[in-house]
């Protein structure tokens, strides 16, 4: 007798790989990101870079594989036996069916509970609202008082004031001192805070802008501090801008996600308020060199203009006269340019000193104009005098000029005899009785008859 079909006529019939797939999917899409705690067993390190294990404990194990890529970024290198903490994506390897874990970091087990607890208290603020974007407040682009939160031993403080000090010198800078590393480190940066909440209630005309919380790089447990509830709420609920500066680019705090805006290191922190001031003092300098580009233009073509109306001084009276004449056109043009582009650098600055006055300018500012205006005028005075200098040459050489015409030796009581073809009579020899000559004098013709000629 035959046996009955173990296929059900409506049944779908699929094969292993597809079964495998199916699995896969199911495992990735619902345990893509989950952290398991276990010992390191059966390690291994083929030539590929990739690291294979098992991760163990007294109820079970699960094939671990984690890539090249991603253990490239291990600060310390995992062996048998180690308990840790692993991050990854459940998966299977298709062609075999095996079950196992696919790890993207891996922490020693008790950074690992640390981690646990950030990412608990992350999660718990998150679904409050504390990481609301709508609810951060905007850092001031040009802030004229900036307040630090941090231990004044630090590197990290003196990474700030160096930065401040170099791309925006006239910037003030006060610090609230704390404690950024221990048990009690958050009720320290908790009392920093309010100190300057208290000092801008005394000073509303000095108030701190802006406040940057920072400390430099470390451990999870050196951070830890900044991964505190209270200081988390204390932060997300104060009236001033905040900047968190904390560690470095890969750390991550709670207060870096409850903070106004995060910045990977604290020199960066510095970076970020002083950007508007770095800027302008940036743009002042491209002014300062344009202007001094288009004097020296000018000066270059006023010279080389002059240098031809010199070489062409070798005409009659009138030619020099006109040349003259054009030498004021051409100064009048100058004056005129040069005024034109004053006036334009002048507005343009003036424009830009507007707008920072409207966003609480720094007193250097004004110094930084008056410096340029007098610059200016020291300019324009230097470019006049050497006009004067150089009318002066010209009236010497038409006063030489005047001195060797022939006109001038007339002005004597010379006069010129000219025949009636207009030819001048060097000698008696020339004219004979009878003829008609003209005498040139120096004002005036005098036409004679020859009435006796002694040769």
């Amino acid at each position: 007798m035959m046996k009955d079909n173990i296929v059900v006529q409506n049944d779908e019939i699929i094969s292993v790989g597809e079964l495998n797939k199916s699995a896969k999917y199911l495992l990735e899409n619902n345990f893509n990101n989950i952290s398991v705690v276990g010992e390191i067993s059966n390690l291994s390190r083929p030539s590929s870079g990739h690291i294979y294990f098992t991760l163990k404990d007294e109820d079970g194990a699960i094939r671990c594989a984690m890539f090249k890529n991603q253990n490239i970024k291990l600060n310390f290198s995992p062996e048998n036996g180690d308990q840790c903490v692993l991050k990854g994506q459940v998966s299977i390897y298709a062609p075999r069916g095996d079950y196992q874990l696919i790890v993207k970091n891996i922490e020693p087990a008790g950074a690992g509970n640390l981690m646990q607890k950030f990412e608990a208290l992350k999660n718990k603020l998150e679904i409050e609202g504390l990481f609301d974007p709508d609810k951060k407040l905007s850092i001031p682009s040009s802030p004229k008082h900036i307040g630090i939160v941090t231990s004044s031993s630090t590197a990290a403080f003196q990474d700030i004031i160096s930065t401040v000090q170099r791309r925006s010198p006239s910037s003030q800078v006060s610090i609230s001192e704390a404690i950024v590393q221990g048990d009690n480190a958050h009720v320290s940066i908790i009392n920093a805070l309010n100190r300057i909440v208290l000092f801008n209630e005394i000073n509303p005309e000095n108030k701190i802008d802006v406040v940057i919380l920072s400390r430099g790089g470390g451990s999870i447990e050196d951070l830890w501090c900044f991964n505190n509830e209270d200081l988390a709420r204390e932060i997300f609920s104060f009236p001033i801008p905040t900047i968190s500066g904390v560690g470095h680019e890969i750390d991550f705090t709670v207060c870096d996600f409850v903070s106004d805006i995060r910045v990977p290191t604290p020199t960066a922190s510095a970076e970020l308020v002083t950007e508007f001031n770095f800027r302008l003092q940036d743009k002042f300098n491209e002014f300062k060199t344009d202007i001094y580009k288009n004097i020296n233009r000018l000066f270059s073509d006023l010279n080389q203009k002059i240098e031809m109306n010199q070489s062409k001084l070798k005409s009659p009276l009138a030619l020099l006269r006109e040349k003259n004449q054009n030498l004021d056109n051409l100064d009048l043009r100058i004056q005129q340019q040069q005024e034109f582009i004053l006036s334009k650098k002048r507005n343009h600055i003036e424009k830009i000193i507007s707008k920072v006055n409207y966003n609480n300018p720094l007193a250097k500012l004004n110094l930084i104009t008056n410096k340029i205006n007098l610059l200016l005028e020291n300019l324009k005075r230097s470019t006049k005098d050497k006009i004067n200098n150089n009318h002066n040459t010209l009236d010497k050489l038409l006063k030489n000029i005047e001195i060797l015409s022939p006109l001038a030796i007339l002005d004597r009581g010379y006069a010129i005899v000219l025949n009636d073809k207009g030819k001048a009579i060097k000698s008696s020899k020339e004219v004979s009785k009878g003829d008609l000559l003209n005498t040139r004098l120096s004002k005036g013709i005098i036409s004679v008859e020859v009435k006796k000629n002694e040769k």
